[in-house]
């Protein structure tokens, strides 16, 4: 009889638990929606050219995750990365927000680095990295860098 107790008990917390968890997806689909409205599938590039600086600015496609859209824009002067900006990235959470304010960063500064998308993933921010690479690859390939 206690064993019958115990697992209805333990089934019941079980349950109550997978019930009550929220995703980090949770919130997130009407913010998707609309910031994606208006966006052709594949994502939207575009390339400007600072006159006074000599630097253009590349944008690569929107990289759509399971936890949201990236995006990459590249300054480029002389042939060479001088700036990584990524204007789209997750964060519909706090965790979210605490993954991608240390990931983003590091990726930024790998990418001055290396000049390339041959660039580490972050631990932590599989998922993040993954968009940032692709984006980041498209925007490489329209600056045919």
């Amino acid at each position: 009889m206690r064993r019958i107790v115990l697992v209805a008990l333990s089934t019941l917390t079980v349950l109550v638990l997978l019930l009550g968890y929220r995703t980090s997806l949770a919130g997130r689909v009407d913010e998707q929606t609309s910031a994606s409205a208006g966006v052709t599938p594949g994502g939207s590039s575009a390339v400007s050219s600072g006159r006074s600086t000599g630097s253009t600015t590349v944008t690569g496609p929107v990289a759509q995750t399971q936890w949201g859209p990236v995006q990459v824009a590249l300054t480029i002067a002389g042939g060479k990365v001088t700036d990584v900006d990524v204007p789209q990235y997750p964060d519909g959470n706090p965790r979210d927000q605490e993954i991608n304010d240390y990931a983003l960063p590091v990726l930024v500064q790998e990418t001055l680095d290396a000049q390339s998308a041959s660039i580490d993933m972050v631990s932590g921010a599989t998922v993040t990295s993954d968009g940032y690479v692709r984006s980041l690859q498209g925007a490489l390939d329209q600056a045919a860098l």
